[in-house]
């Protein structure tokens, strides 16, 4: 079996999460760890290469996955990462 490493694309700058997010009670950081390396996730084709010209560009990044709390009910939540680089948040859908 091979594997292949993830290597990051970007700044991440300050990394937050909402309130919603972290009361999901899972573990945020590999949603974050495949969002800095380019693995955007449940994106249209459209967003996806708007990531990838962003990446260019210094324009905003956004990833979408789909995230089960502790209970097993699924959430989706957005990881952002702002245009200049300085922060990126982690949050429900629902909260953005």
């Amino acid at each position: 079996m091979a594997y292949g490493l993830l290597t990051p694309r970007f700044k991440l700058g300050r990394t937050v999460a909402t309130a919603g997010a972290v009361a999901l009670g899972v573990d945020l950081i590999p949603f974050l760890r495949k969002h800095h390396c380019g693995e955007w996730g449940d994106l249209s084709d459209d967003d996806k290469k708007a990531n990838e010209d962003a990446l260019a560009t210094d324009l905003r990044i956004l990833s979408k996955y789909h995230v089960k709390d502790e209970a097993g009910r699924a959430y989706p939540i957005y990881v952002i990462t702002e245009h200049d680089r300085s922060l990126t948040s982690v949050m429900l859908a629902s909260e953005y």
